[in-house]
């Protein structure tokens, strides 16, 4: 279930993948072809825990500048449904554990579509300031930006 769409609370981004939704289940479900899509570029991502599992821990790290790895995600995964879905937030962490400053909690879904796949981004938030935050830290520029390099990695 995808909650309907609230303008002042929500954003989302979709686009038509040119391959089946197991190319882009794969993509999304193995930490080494993630982190090649995840962040973008020509920043770094680093995967420190991906357990795929309703509970499960979510965490990745990025580099901007070539150095070490520094904070990026921090969440849990709220559902799992393969090649249909996956639900995560940063309200939570691993182990259903409160997170300190929970932002967003967002919905990918994988759809069939005559072309290949039709991926869609449904991003919550608890707040209109924060999803205009969100909105203005340039979410459809990089969440476009990611979906070209997880399309570039799967077609």
């Amino acid at each position: 279930m995808t909650p309907p769409f609230n303008p002042d609370l929500d954003l989302t981004i979709s686009r038509i993948i040119k391959a089946p939704r197991s190319a882009l289940w794969s993509a999304w479900t193995d930490p080494a072809k993630f982190q090649k899509w995840w962040i973008p570029e020509p920043a770094r991502c680093e995967v420190a825990e991906m357990d795929l599992a309703p509970g499960g821990a979510f965490v990745t790290r990025i580099s901007e500048d070539g150095g070490a790895f520094g904070p990026h995600v921090s969440g849990c995964f709220l559902a799992v449904d393969p090649q249909e879905r996956i639900v995560f937030t940063n309200a939570l962490l691993g182990g259903w554990r409160p997170a300190e400053n929970p932002f967003m909690t967002a919905i990918i879904t994988f759809k069939d579509h005559p072309l290949g796949t039709d991926y869609s981004a449904h991003v919550m938030h608890r707040s209109n300031a924060d999803r205009t935050m969100h909105q203005n830290l340039g979410f459809n520029d990089g969440w476009g930006t990611v979906m070209g390099q997880l399309a570039k990695l799967v077609e």
